[in-house]
């Protein structure tokens, strides 16, 4: 089987394990062929190369989301009519929330990219602006909508832009190896842009499309664009073009693959019909934590863990008044904060004010007077020294600590539950539906409750290591690359057995795969003539008499000297 795996600035490219699953996933399935499509965020991810890849990996084609898709094309009087009246229909979707005209304009607006090209230029002319004030003012359009200035059309325009450029590629022309028209399935490692390519396979060859949500893309563009620099007509603008384009993606799919039960309640909201969705945890490799699994006793017992990015989401400033109440109950305590902070400036000053919070709830404690002083609470990186490898934080103490207030799956929870450690975390995303009963759980931003939770596994060791046992068994059972893997197996058997023939071919799998293999394969004998047992005769017996009567030289075998009776 061909399987097109559509990316959106991770695999084959970025690291972190928004590139490491799709790596597992086609490593382990060795016995399909995987077409990479990826759509690249910037010029340095690119530069930087991608990954090593296995050899069941056929080609691979990137797509730049950062530069600008000019093709330098501009459209005659035919094409701009086509153009205006499929735009309209896409805007007149977006402002009024209508499913159907917004779909009929994505579609018409992609084919006419594909016959024609320039849809760049003609995004950003003074057509389409006019077409989106009209919308903006229209009856049936919000009242924010209402108010819309040009600056902020322009905005708006220009973000549309930006997300429609899958529209331009050429991965939907004809089919030759390389282009989406020559897959099997298309598997969309994410929502969103991600899935566009598969959507228009999906429109222009009938390819069956599988959605993978780990983390729901809506959700991730709310939170994106609630601090973004923008005016409240393009965030709503924004907002309904996601969520019309979700609940398009949702609605095309043959089935969609949310990573938790927190995305599927997402994607439920969004229109996804509930019989098209199927949870598939993500999976993770279990032998990097098996030596800290297997040896509960490891770590100080007083000391809490926490790893993770640093970022405000995280709440560490939350944990830290937490642990200062800690502190008062258990003096002996420590803090061990593993992390490095998201590559925004706001996550760096976040972390300043972390350690600044640190050294003042904390003053440097000395056990005498000639001993230097030392804070309970550490900030470190893994890769370092006291911790060269994930597992070796993990077991640096007996209980791990997730603060987090907004979370989707906490991969540091189950690393935790990999290595055997009692859990205390915060009710935040799939918290709940991962621990599982294996942990304590509290409520978010209530550091008296954190604080509460983790005295009593600190004040019952017997308590946090039965936990710790569970929380292992349970990840073992549902969040090993083993399971992750043989559920795609079976995913992709499914669509395939129950998809309609591509068009032009009769039935599924009419030309077989070989036939996109390079080489030359051997073709079939011939069948057997009539005149084939009499040769076999002959060559067994000797010469034989010339065969007589008027049938004779219909025997293509009669030798040229024969000569037919007078």
């Amino acid at each position: 089987m061909r399987i097109g795996l559509v990316t959106e600035g991770g695999y084959p490219y970025a690291t972190g394990e928004a590139r490491l699953w799709c790596d597992r996933l086609v490593r382990g399935l060795d016995r399909h062929e995987f077409e990479l499509y990826a759509l690249s965020r910037s010029a340095e991810q690119e530069e930087r190369g991608h990954v090593p890849l296995p050899p069941q990996v056929t080609s691979v084609r990137t797509a730049p989301l950062w530069a600008p898709g000019d093709d330098g094309r501009t459209y005659g009087r035919r094409e701009r009519r086509r153009f205006a009246a499929a735009f309209r229909e896409l805007v007149a979707g977006v402002t009024t929330g209508a499913a159907q005209p917004f779909a009929a304009g994505l579609y018409a607006l992609a084919e006419l990219a594909r016959e024609e090209g320039g849809l760049y230029a003609a995004l950003r002319s003074e057509t389409a602006v006019r077409a989106l004030e009209a919308a903006c003012r229209a009856p049936g359009a919000g009242r924010t909508l209402n108010t819309v200035q040009v600056c902020d059309l322009l905005d708006f325009v220009d973000e549309l832009e930006r997300t429609l450029r899958p529209l331009s590629l050429d991965w939907y022309t004809g089919k030759p190896v390389g282009r989406l028209a020559s897959v099997d399935l298309c598997h969309a490692a994410a929502g969103g842009i991600a899935a566009l390519p598969g959507l228009l396979a999906k429109r222009f060859f009938g390819v069956p499309l599988l959605v993978t949500e780990y983390g729901v893309q809506l959700r991730a563009h709310y939170l994106e664009q609630a601090g973004a620099p923008l005016s409240a007509a393009v965030r709503a603008l924004l907002a309904a073009f996601h969520g019309r384009l979700a609940a398009e993606i949702y609605r095309q799919a043959d089935l969609v693959t949310p990573g938790n039960t927190h995305a599927r309640r997402w994607q439920e909201r969004c229109g996804a019909d509930r019989a098209r969705l199927r949870t598939v945890y993500p999976g993770m490799e279990a032998d990097r934590f098996a030596t800290a699994g297997e040896d509960p006793q490891a770590g100080d017992p007083l000391t809490l863990v926490w790893v993770g990015r640093i970022e405000p989401a995280k709440d560490l400033i939350g944990l830290l008044h937490a642990f200062a109440e800690v502190r008062r109950e258990e003096p002996a305590a420590r803090l061990r904060i593993f992390g490095a902070p998201a590559r925004t400036a706001e996550s760096v000053a976040y972390l300043a004010h972390c350690r600044a919070l640190a050294a003042q709830l904390f003053p440097d404690e000395a056990a005498n007077a000639v001993t230097a002083g030392d804070n309970p609470v550490s900030f470190e990186e893994i890769g370092g020294p006291e911790a060269p490898e994930p597992a070796d934080a993990y077991a640096s103490g007996r209980v791990v600590v997730l603060s987090s207030v907004v979370e989707g799956f906490p991969i540091s929870l189950v690393e935790a539950m990999f290595c055997g450690r009692a859990t205390v975390s915060t009710d935040a995303g799939a918290v709940c539906e991962v621990i599982g009963g294996t942990g304590l759980v509290v409520p978010p931003r209530n550091p008296r409750a954190l604080a509460d939770a983790c005295l009593a596994l600190l004040r019952d060791p017997e308590r946090a290591e039965r936990l710790g046992a569970a929380a292992r068994a349970r990840a073992l059972e549902l969040f090993t690359v083993e399971q992750n893997i043989a559920a795609f197996r079976e995913i992709y058997l499914e669509l395939i057995a129950r998809s309609p023939a591509p068009p032009g071919e009769a039935v599924p799998f009419g030309v077989p795969a070989e036939a996109r293999v390079p080489g030359t394969w051997p073709t079939a004998p011939a069948a057997p003539t009539a005149a084939a047992p009499k040769r076999a005769a002959a060559a067994h017996h000797g010469p034989a008499a010339a065969p007589s009567g008027p049938d004779a030289s219909a025997d293509p075998t009669t030798p040229a000297t024969a000569e037919a009776p007078v």
